[in-house]
């Protein structure tokens, strides 16, 4: 079975790298970039199974990489992750762009956020 590629958007280096860690070890292969930017060209070469999406970027945040990803037509299931409280602002734009799942850092051991990972490719 070929690996599922997932891609991590976070620019919090440790939450970045223990991320990265924990998903190659449960079989996944994994992309990570540090600015919404980067995002847009990543998927074109990588073309994820999965994007784990921070809110709060330098540079263009994620809502608008996640409303630009929608725009090209692109369903690939996407949690997001932040540090944000689920503002209803911020949940009526997602909803709207229907990510797999909204998660708050502080309330998101990594073990909980693979097992999403895992239920949000069917792996």
């Amino acid at each position: 079975m070929e690996k599922k590629t997932i891609l991590i958007v976070e620019d919090e280096q440790d939450l970045r790298d223990v991320l990265k860690t924990a998903l190659v070890e449960v079989g996944f292969s994994v992309v990570a970039v540090t600015r919404g930017e980067e995002v847009l060209s990543t998927i074109q070469h990588e073309r994820p199974d999965l994007i784990i999406l921070d809110i709060v970027l330098p540079g263009v945040d994620g809502m608008t990489v996640l409303k630009k990803i929608r725009e090209r037509g692109m369903r690939v299931p996407v949690i997001i992750l932040t540090n944000l409280s689920s503002d209803e602002n911020i949940m009526k734009g997602i909803i709207r762009d229907e990510p797999s799942y909204y998660l708050v850092k502080s309330d998101s051991p990594i073990g909980d956020i693979i097992e999403k990972v895992k239920i949000s490719v069917g792996a």
